[in-house]
């Protein structure tokens, strides 16, 4: 007995809806597993407030950040000191960046990209980087994680601080 010779109609409906299906199964796993290795964390905390620094000094570095000739303190301009709370921070969401001021005089940067899920951090508040998608929470000071689900700190960002300038580096 012979089977009546497919039209092809079928079957490439067939395939576009298994590929519309495999593909979003894909992107689903992919943005709720990031951080889930359960590995433990690089030491990146470390970095993360070396690279996050900047003293608004006549160097314009602070632990690790680029020295002014690479910077040149030329990038573009964030914010005034003056804007940035002490004890708080600001989002820039546009940048990627959030920018602290843990103590007075004192500034650090950090990716906006929260390490959980890869959100944007929502606001600083309470002495934590707050990321409003499920609610991890990293410390102004050195980006290293203070609440959960977020296992790794926000990594540092390079700014530079001359006179009431912070700008990216």
């Amino acid at each position: 007995m012979t089977q009546p010779a497919p039209t092809g109609r079928g079957t490439t409906r067939r395939a576009v809806v298994t590929a519309a299906g495999a593909a979003g199964l894909a992107a689903t796993l992919a943005a709720c597993g990031k951080d889930d290795d359960g590995g433990p964390d690089s030491g990146s905390a470390g970095s993360a407030r070396d690279a996050g620094s900047a003293q608004p000094s006549r160097s314009a570095q602070g632990g690790g950040s680029a020295p002014p000739s690479q910077g040149g303190g030329d990038g573009m301009e964030l914010a005034k000191t003056s804007q940035i709370p002490e004890g708080g921070g600001m989002v820039f969401k546009d940048h990627k960046v959030v920018v602290t001021q843990p103590t007075a005089g004192e500034f650090k940067a950090f990716s906006a990209i929260c390490t959980h899920a890869g959100c944007s951090v929502g606001d600083v508040s309470g002495g934590t980087i707050n990321c409003p998608c499920h609610q991890s929470k990293f410390d102004i000071t050195d980006g290293s994680v203070k609440g959960g689900p977020a296992r790794k700190p926000l990594p540092g960002a390079q700014i530079t601080v001359r006179g009431s300038s912070i700008r990216m580096a």
